[in-house]
């Protein structure tokens, strides 16, 4: 049900910066000293083969963030096709043991960019790395206790999106449009992804707030279409019509549980979603979303590609970067019916030409725990 994202935000100007450091990248002989391991000096790597590890590119999301990792590698001037796909298929041990064969076969000569699928499978992802002299930039998925600071200059850095303020966003807005009272059910991502757990607590946050509304259940969907629909089915059967809004953790969940209101004839549910791909910002223009929440996948593919390969070749040196360089959030923005179309015409309708040596011009500030 999902349509691609193919064209996003507004045109940069190629700044002094981005040449001199193009420049740099080209150079594949390079012989900045980086860290190799814990403590061991090596020179920077030559010529590294790139790879994107993620769980498929069937959603619009994914395609996003794929299609930013092949707009860095063509700036680099290489092909699309150079860029090498390790598809999980939301499987976390075989996301490592992709993760571990592209290391033995390109000898750890390798720059990869990487979501490990859920939170404890990031750091035998990043030790593997390290242990092979390999580079990686991780997004959304790893454990607080796992820092890339720790890890020399193989760990380059880690991106996620502070999802728990912007799911209390859209869970207000659709608290207020149910009347302030009501049953609520939420359809999450895979139990043990960090926006996962972020976006239902937002929603519960929200919750403090409105005590005449029920949270009536919580269940994941996987980020999967067709497990939304089949759940959101059950929750028809289990609560009928106690349920007067849904608060969905993406878009993709969103089009599973449209899918199963229509069959039952529910054409009027408040609904709220998340990652603003384009069919759900069309779907706020039209009404049936009242608000998703865009995080801008298609520069956080590329940068996250763009950081692994420079620390890799000796461009910058990540552990003389602070540590607000190395954990950060990506940049969110919250999409209503009053603006989709000012946004669709900003951040859908425009070509991308980003600066991939600004690396952390868009993010929003280092990551912070409780």
């Amino acid at each position: 049900m999902s349509t691609f994202i193919k064209d996003y935000i507004d045109r940069e100007v190629i700044t002094r910066r981005k040449l001199l450091l193009a420049g740099a990248a080209g150079m594949a002989t390079l012989a900045v000293p980086a860290v190799f391991g814990r403590g061991q000096a090596r020179a920077a790597l030559t010529d590294p083969a790139i790879a994107w590890s993620y769980r498929d590119r069937a959603s619009a999301y994914w395609n996003a963030v794929v299609s930013g990792g092949e707009a860095f590698v063509e700036s680099i001037g290489r092909s699309k096709s150079d860029m090498v796909n390790l598809i999980s298929e939301g499987s976390s041990e075989k996301s490592l043991s992709d993760i571990k064969a592209f290391l033995s076969k390109t000898g750890g000569n390798c720059a990869i960019a990487c979501d490990p699928n859920d939170s404890p499978n990031a750091r035998p992802i990043v030790e593997a790395v390290q242990a092979a002299g390999g580079y990686i930039s991780t997004i959304w998925n790893k454990t607080d206790d796992l820092h890339p600071w720790d890890f020399g200059d193989n760990y380059v850095s880690h991106m996620t999106w502070s999802d728990e303020q912007p799911s209390e966003q859209t869970a207000r807005i659709l608290f207020e449009a149910m009347g302030g009272k009501g049953g609520v059910v939420h359809l999450g991502g895979i139990a043990a992804n960090n926006p996962a757990v972020e976006r239902l607590a937002g929603l519960q946050n929200a919750l403090k707030d409105f005590p005449d509304i029920e949270l009536l259940d919580a269940q994941p969907a996987d980020w999967d279409t067709t497990k939304a629909a089949e759940l959101m089915s059950s929750f028809l059967t289990r609560y009928g019509d106690r349920i007067t809004g849904v608060h969905c953790a993406a878009d993709n969940i969103a089009y599973g549980v449209i899918e199963a209101l229509r069959a039952e004839g529910i054409t009027d549910m408040p609904i709220v979603a998340y990652d603003g791909n384009p069919e759900a910002v069309k779907l706020v223009m039209d009404g049936q979303l009242l608000a998703t929440v865009f995080t801008n996948p298609y520069w956080g593919g590329g940068i996250s590609a763009a950081l692994a390969y420079h620390a890799a070749i000796g461009t910058f040196k990540p552990s003389e970067e602070p540590h607000e360089h190395r954990e950060f959030y990506g940049p969110t923005v919250l999409i209503t019916q009053k603006d989709a179309a000012e946004f669709k015409a900003q951040y859908l309708d425009a070509t991308p030409e980003y600066d991939w040596t600004d690396f952390w011009g868009p993010s929003n500030g280092q990551i912070q725990y409780r």
